[in-house]
């Protein structure tokens, strides 16, 4: 490893919190890492993190160092990104991170297909529930619900995501048919819960066409949005989900969409998100690709639901 690889090693550890991490992120031992980062600091003279048994932190060198670092790494990422546009064909590695649901669902197709066509091009897809630094981390490509507050990433629409209410019909069965918004907020709900977010509640718009908000009876809380949808599965709670969410539960008579007269709001916009305006071909390639595989105008998990065009006051 040599002095640069080593400044950038200092960065993940900061990044990541501790030697332990980044020893796991590359498979190798920890004190191989903590050995790096006392050569970096040989090599530069001064101290760069002071270490304890439970925590790490800069020292005023080593603040410097980082922001050294940060630059470094953003200026191989924009020379790398650069080179790549000289390529007749795509090729390299192409870092890709999106939510977990997603993931699994359609960007895993979308690189089963992107890879048969591109073989020369070798993927990482990292899938995660958390806001991810696309330039800090160093991807190629994010995807997120809604446009990103960093300006200075470029976004593609991909595809709507909106939102209905489903209960399993043994649900239906033992509560009766739902008609009101305070017959719905009484009910048991699953909803998404993570740290400093709580979904449990939604917009909506009245006879007047005024936007009001309706609040879950929250009996649930959990951070994977498949389990909210197994929760409504099992006929204890109903749920609020996304149509992205839906699989065959609705086509197969599973679920079912209550409450259709009320017009929600949508819950928002997949983009893939990416650093670069002039990014290298193997990036614009795998989301015209993901795109593609979603559906161009209506996306294709708006299909697993009957009629949904017309559900929830949308035409």
């Amino acid at each position: 490893m040599d002095f640069s690889s080593r400044l950038l090693l200092l960065l993940d550890v900061i990044d990541l919190g501790s030697f332990t991490n980044v020893a796991e992120q590359r498979n190798v031992d920890r004190s191989v890492i903590s050995k790096h980062i006392s050569r970096l600091e040989s090599e530069l003279g001064v101290r760069l993190l002071n270490r304890s048994t439970r925590s790490l932190s800069l020292t005023a060198a080593g603040q410097e160092m980082m922001n050294q670092a940060r630059a470094l790494r953003l200026l191989l990422n924009e020379t790398y990104h650069l080179a790549q546009n000289y390529h007749a064909e795509p090729k390299g590695v192409l870092r890709i991170s999106s939510t977990s649901l997603f993931g699994r669902q359609y960007v895993q197709k979308a690189i089963a297909t992107f890879q048969k066509n591109y073989p020369e091009v070798d993927i990482e897809l990292r899938l995660e529930d958390r806001l991810v630094d696309i330039v800090g981390e160093g991807f190629d490509i994010g995807i997120r619900i809604g446009k990103p507050k960093n300006s200075s990433l470029v976004t593609r629409k991909i595809a709507r995501d909106r939102l209905l209410i489903v209960a399993s019909p043994s649900f239906i069965t033992q509560h009766g048919e739902i008609k009101t918004v305070a017959e719905l907020e009484a009910l048991p709900a699953a909803v998404y819960a993570a740290p400093g977010l709580l979904l449990d509640q939604f917009s909506y718009l009245d006879d007047q066409q005024e936007s009001q908000h309706l609040k879950l009876n929250v009996a649930y809380k959990v951070n994977d949005v498949e389990i909210i949808k197994k929760a409504a599965l099992s006929g204890n709670m109903l749920a609020v989900v996304t149509a992205q969410m839906i699989e065959g539960e609705v086509l197969d008579g599973q679920l079912v969409p209550i409450m259709t007269h009320l017009k929600l709001d949508d819950f928002g916009t997949f983009y893939a998100v990416y650093p670069h305006r002039d990014a290298p071909i193997k990036t614009k390639l795998f989301i015209d690709t993901l795109k593609t595989v979603v559906g161009e105008d209506v996306p294709v998990w708006e299909s697993n639901i009957p009629h949904f065009d017309t559900l929830y006051a949308r035409t």
